[in-house]
């Protein structure tokens, strides 16, 4: 067994006040390997961005600034993370989901 260490004692992170999480599931699971650049791209500023329950107001125009996306790669990204049922979008309002059994 690998035993593991601190390697920078003075730089290991903590929450702060704000706290963001990917599961470990998102790795092991195959859902990082189920996404395209741009969707991998939406979907950690999404998680990044959203409040502890997923949900984040970012705007469009905004989104495409701060990722660089072109507004037609943004929103194919943003379909596809919805048809992987790994967001939901009300029109103005974003939800990062749990995630599901499997990558779709």
């Amino acid at each position: 067994m690998i035993r593991k260490k601190v390697l920078v004692p003075e730089r290991v992170r903590s929450t702060g006040k704000s706290f963001c999480f990917i599961p470990h599931r998102f790795l092991t699971d195959g859902f990082l390997q189920s996404l395209t650049r741009h969707e991998l791209a939406l979907y950690l500023f999404l998680v990044l961005a959203s409040d502890k329950n997923g949900l984040s107001f970012y705007g469009d125009k905004s989104i495409c600034s701060i990722l660089g996306f072109r507004e037609e790669d943004y929103l194919f990204a943003r379909s596809c993370l919805i048809h992987k049922n790994l967001i939901g979008y009300d029109g103005t309002l974003y939800q990062v989901l749990s995630l599901p059994e499997t990558p779709q």
